[in-house]
């Protein structure tokens, strides 16, 4: 058996934050944003908002989109860097408020990567038979975690969320996911975390203080490292099929800032008109960039039924990877 997206869902919420409003409060300008990253705006979740919050409605989505109702799901994958509570994860919130059954139900915390992470792995449940009909969401609620005295972190995230539907289809299907490849780096751990919270570091006052408790990130070592993981993914996945970038419709990075993901296209030799962004509208929304991406083109209607897509995703860890699949 073989895995294929069948329904996709997102959810934004309402608040809408432009580079002038954070201009107000920072030291910066609309165009020092645009210029080094490409974002114009993006959304906020409210007081009451948490990342379950925003994933409900996004998964409902793409329930309905799939054609199936909350019951025909049989497992839930959540992606997430920042879950309701520290514990338990968001997942079982998720699967309570969508009324799912007692089904199996997880969080994976691979960051940005997220998403890609949690494909690869409903790939495997699916392809071993063990599961039908898996439901991935990708979710956050990044603004209750960058530090806003930073200036050149707190201005890319945004929160939103993501999901996807993936369901069981014959093997010889044509529409499918074709491969995956994933990979971690421990030595890079350092270039983008948050340092208190863990079992390394306690929040005491004096961290609080220092927002330790926040992230941090080096802005230009990732940028150097996301160029050269992101082009290393994609080139691989598509070796395991004999593909190169000429065999692909659309090449839907992780959307992180568009500086990056115009440095990608031009090592692969990718046409940016066939690069799927919405980073200029959302920011980094990490794990729920590349479903909320999906969800946009395939409703705005550029993505047709045929066409062969390539995920490829870096996140802190550092985590990244690819999926190759077949619309």
């Amino acid at each position: 058996m073989r895995a294929v997206i069948t329904g996709t869902g997102m959810y934004i919420p309402e608040m809408r934050v432009d580079n002038d409003a954070m201009a107000k409060v920072l030291d910066t300008s609309d165009e020092w944003i645009r210029v080094r990253t490409g974002i114009e705006q993006r959304h906020y979740a409210a007081p009451d908002e948490a990342t379950s919050d925003l994933a409900v409605p996004a998964a409902r989505q793409a329930i309905a989109d799939a054609g199936l109702e909350p019951s025909d799901i049989d497992y839930l994958v959540v992606a997430t860097m920042t879950p309701d509570y520290y514990f338990p994860g968001s997942a079982p919130f998720i699967q309570r408020k969508l009324g799912l059954e007692q089904i199996p139900c997880l969080d994976i915390r691979q960051q940005c990567a997220g998403f890609v992470y949690a494909m690869q792995l409903t790939d495997a449940l699916i392809r071993s038979g063990q599961h039908e009909r898996v439901l991935v969401v990708g979710a956050e609620v990044l603004t209750q975690f960058v530090n806003w005295r930073d200036r050149t972190s707190c201005i890319l995230f945004g929160d939103g969320a993501g999901a996807a539907v993936i369901e069981q289809v014959p093997a010889k299907t044509p529409q499918r996911l074709l491969s995956s490849h994933l990979l971690s780096n421990g030595a890079l751990n350092d270039l983008f975390l948050i340092p208190a919270g863990g079992s390394s570091m306690e929040v005491t006052p004096d961290r609080y203080q220092q927002n330790l408790h926040k992230i941090q990130m080096n802005g230009r070592e990732i940028f150097k490292v996301a160029v050269r993981t992101l082009v290393d993914c994609a080139q691989r996945t598509l070796a395991k099929h004999e593909m190169t970038t000429a065999d692909l419709d659309w090449f839907v990075p992780h959307q992180a800032n568009i500086r990056i993901i115009e440095a990608v296209a031009e090592r692969l030799g990718f046409p940016m008109d066939r690069v799927l962004i919405n980073v200029d509208r959302y920011g980094n929304t990490s794990a729920a960039t590349i479903p909320t991406v999906l969800d946009e083109a395939i409703r705005s209607g550029r993505i047709q039924s045929g066409q062969t897509i390539l995920f490829d995703a870096f996140g802190a860890g550092l985590t990244a990877g690819a999926i190759l699949l077949r619309w």
